[in-house]
Order: structure tokens, then C-alpha cells, then sequence
């Protein structure tokens, strides 16, 4: 019998493992090179999207895919556009049935997102532009804003016509 001390079992203590992280798809267009490489008066538009999705690949791991959309824009011409799909396997031990779902959807990206906006920062740098350096991404809040429009729909759904 070891002696813990009065410290927790170990065995028994919330883990996450990353067992693998992988680009599953990139993508980067600069349509209008080399006239999008030019000097320009003002600064572009930039818009960023992102999503993240997970699905259960075995009894304890799970895929998560943390999608990332970003586009620079003058006016309605596109000056670039970089697509990245950026997936882990992760390993969710000891985590509680009711709170494994948020755990997956926040903390697994969480671990994802510095890997995946540097890959986009080179993609974008390597496309001949200053590269995209992504603010960080809060995504507790992400996950609350997608909690409340499923519910939303959800909602909407069980009204009467």
C-alpha cells in the first residue's frame, strides 16, 4: 500500500492529456497578388471567425477541431483569406458527467488555440503580409454565447405558430 500522506489518490484526480494535435486543413488564398502586395493607403479590414466542434473517438478521448476563418479586406476587394482546421485528441479523465462537456468545449481549445494562431500568423507571413497574430480567444464566452443561441433555437422551435 503506498502512502500518500493524506494526498489524493492520483489515480483518481482530473486529467486532460493531449494524445496527438494536427492540422487537418489549411488554406490560403491571395487572389489578387501581386497587385494585393502593394502599399496601401489605410489598413485593411480584418474579420476572424471561430468555432470549435468535438466528438467522442473512444470511452474516455474525444476530437476537437478548433476551426479558425480569417480575411483581410480593402473595400469590397479581397486581399487575403486563410482557412485552418486545427484538431487534438485529448484524453478526459475523472471529470464529472455534468461538467465534461464544458471541460472538452473550453479547456481542450484552450490548449489548441496557441498552436493553431501561430500556424495561421506563418501562413499569412509566408503569403507576403504582415503576419495575423489573432487576439486571444475567451472561450468560456464562446461557449456560453453557443449554450444560449441553442437554447434560443431550441426556444423558438417548441413555441406555437
Amino acid at each position: 500500500m503506498a502512502n500518500t500522506n493524506g494526498a489524493p489518490d492520483p489515480s483518481k484526480l482530473p486529467a486532460i492529456n493531449v494524445l496527438a494535435q494536427y492540422a487537418k486543413d489549411l488554406s490560403f488564398e491571395n487572389p489578387n497578388a501581386p497587385r494585393s502586395l502593394a502599399p496601401r493607403q489605410g489598413s485593411p479590414n480584418i474579420e476572424i471567425k471561430v468555432n470549435v466542434n468535438a466528438r467522442k473517438v473512444g470511452d474516455t478521448d474525444f476530437e476537437v477541431e478548433l476551426a479558425i476563418e480569417g480575411q483581410a479586406k480593402d473595400g469590397d476587394a479581397q486581399i487575403f483569406r486563410v482557412d485552418l482546421s486545427y484538431g487534438g485528441v485529448f484524453r478526459v479523465v475523472n471529470i464529472p458527467e455534468e461538467q465534461l462537456h464544458p471541460v472538452v468545449m473550453i479547456e481542450c481549445p484552450r490548449l489548441l488555440f496557441p498552436f493553431a494562431r501561430q500556424i495561421v500568423a506563418d501562413a499569412v507571413r509566408n503569403g507576403g503580409f504582415p503576419p495575423l497574430m489573432i487576439d486571444p480567444v475567451d472561450f468560456a464566452a464562446l461557449y456560453r454565447a453557443r449554450a444560449e443561441e441553442a437554447a434560443a433555437l431550441q426556444e423558438q422551435a417548441g413555441a406555437p405558430n
